[in-house]
């Protein structure tokens, strides 16, 4: 009889173990999974839309009131209203999209091209430590040149054409590409490189399945900086290059205005630079800076 009441007591002990160790299971698999629920549409124009907004008219406000105590001259300081009197006859005349749409296509363009140079350059100069002793601080004084000292020589070597708009998107986007990649592949911990090479993750694999994804978040914040780069570079290439046969661009809208001395037209190109900048981030970076996040279990809600 007491063996058998023994044998119980095991049985139970043995079954309230298993059931600990399914509960500890239960609560690891719950801490380890990222919770991610959709965030009401009003909750999103309350704290995201709502305050830029907010901040926008605020501005708009004080620009007025500006205008109205006449701190300057008109011709210096235009009203709101008069730059929205440019824009409405852009709209008219069928040109203020077009103008918008030659500057980000090339801004689009030479930020590819920048990332098609500058992610290969990068992992060259993180992995290899010749190169990186060789290139790694011409790399590093490359992004801190400003990128209208380079529009002189572009338009020397290869003329007023998109080519040398290319050339200084280039020359300013790769540098911060590559140095972003390199930052975020410092980061990554040996750990993660030793485990790889255990589990025969060598060469072009470990670089593809370990190296870049955590590098990840490096590599974005780089991306992000590089993309500012190609549009700062294309901005001063189209304000100083300009010509007919480039076309019209935002760069050159902003020179044009400064040239007929239209201030309207000046800040109505500052405020599409602006926008535009402000847009591409909004669409391209801030997505991908929340996926990276997500993937990673840093953000709770989408």
């Amino acid at each position: 009889m007491a063996s058998t009441d023994t044998t119980a007591t095991a049985a139970g002990k043995g079954t309230d173990k298993a059931d600990d160790l399914a509960g500890l299971e239960a609560g690891l698999d719950a801490l380890d999974a990222v919770q991610v629920n959709r965030t009401p549409v009003r909750e999103v124009l309350l704290k995201k839309v709502l305050p830029p907004l907010t901040a926008v008219a605020l501005v708009v406000v004080a620009w007025q009131v500006l205008v109205w105590a006449e701190v300057t001259e008109d011709y210096k300081l235009p009203a709101p209203s008069a730059v929205w009197n440019s824009v409405s006859e852009m709209w008219l005349q069928g040109t203020l999209l077009e103008v918008v749409w030659t500057s980000v296509s090339r801004g689009l363009l030479g930020f590819l091209l920048a990332l098609a140079i500058g992610t290969p350059l990068g992992l060259l100069v993180a992995r290899v430590k010749f190169v990186r002793a060789a290139i790694g601080p011409v790399l590093s004084g490359l992004q801190s040149l400003p990128s209208v000292a380079w529009v002189p020589p572009a338009v020397i070597w290869l003329g007023l054409n998109d080519k040398m708009m290319f050339a200084v998107i280039l020359l300013g986007a790769v540098p911060s590409i590559a140095n972003g990649l390199v930052s975020g592949v410092d980061q990554v911990p040996p750990l993660f490189l030793r485990a790889g090479r255990t589990l025969g993750a060598t060469g072009l694999r470990g670089t593809w399945h370990i190296v870049m994804p955590a590098a990840l978040p490096g590599y974005v914040a780089g991306l992000k900086q590089g993309w500012a780069f190609s549009w700062r570079s294309l901005m001063a290439a189209e304000i100083i290059a300009s010509s007919p046969d480039l076309g019209l661009g935002l760069g050159q809208l902003l020179e044009n205005g400064r040239n007929n001395a239209d201030m309207p037209g000046v800040f109505l190109a500052i405020i599409l630079i602006l926008i535009v900048g402000i847009a591409i981030d909004l669409l391209l970076f801030s997505p991908l800076e929340r996926w990276v996040l997500r993937s990673r279990g840093l953000l709770v809600k989408s």
